[in-house]
């Protein structure tokens, strides 16, 4: 199996910092390979850096990124990749950290990704794919986010909000500068559609929604930049990374 890494946005994680890293540890260990980019903002108040510094120290695989530059969670991401790219692996995956996504899942995104793949994109709306310990409006919103984003944007997949994904590095070299419109995490949604073109499977997930809600603010940006992409397809205008 070829080597990879991991980037994962840590922002107030203490209360589920020690089950999502024994998860992920396991899984690793399981796997024999892969590196995870810890990455850090001032948004986190309690005592996740700490705790990713001291499991830094303990593990040389888990590399803690002080990231106090970013503006919001996208920026996280971003920065995250760029740390990836700069290590020189050819195959990195996105993931949400205390248990929301499954770490028990990387091998399956590893597997189409060495299959030629280009993206991975992790779809809890297939067959295989759930959610769970969610409340009726997260899950609407979800579910919603999809139906409207492929309507109005004219893509065609099953899941356009999931933030569980794995690119090979070509695609995040393509992608890591373009000026992103969102600012939370509809960048999910508007990276889907950006690489619509390349060649990508869907893959079943479980997630778990620990938050009961979205903030205004992140449904107002989803909103203003599914607007955007939206107006740019009637004036004709390609928006893609080719």
């Amino acid at each position: 199996m070829k080597d990879f890494s991991v980037v994962i946005p840590m922002a107030n994680e203490e209360e589920m910092f020690r089950p999502f890293i024994d998860t992920l540890t396991h899984t690793l260990d399981h796997m024999k390979c892969g590196n995870v980019f810890m990455v850090i903002d001032t948004v986190s108040k309690d005592r996740t850096f700490e705790l990713c510094s001291e499991l830094s120290g303990v593990d040389e695989r888990f590399i803690t990124v002080w990231a106090p530059e970013s503006r919001n969670v996208v920026d996280a991401y971003l920065r995250g990749y760029r740390e990836a790219l700069k290590a020189g692996y050819e195959f990195i995956l996105e993931m949400d950290a205390g248990l929301s996504h499954d770490p028990k899942a990387l091998p399956m995104f590893l597997k189409v990704l060495d299959q030629g793949n280009e993206c991975a994109f992790g779809s809890r709306f297939i067959s295989g794919g759930s959610i769970i310990d969610s409340n009726w409006r997260r899950t609407f919103l979800s579910r919603f986010g999809t139906v409207l984003s492929n309507v109005l944007l004219g893509t065609g997949m099953h899941d356009m909000t999931s933030g569980f994904q794995g690119f090979h590095a070509s695609i995040v070299e393509s992608f890591i500068d373009y000026p992103f419109h969102s600012k939370a995490h509809f960048y999910q949604t508007e990276l889907r559609y950006l690489l619509r073109k390349k060649r990508y499977i869907e893959i079943p997930i479980h997630y778990r929604a620990p938050s009961p809600s979205v903030s205004k603010r992140a449904v107002f940006n989803s909103l203003a930049v599914l607007g955007y992409y939206f107006l740019q397809r009637v004036k004709g205008k390609e928006c893609c990374i080719v």
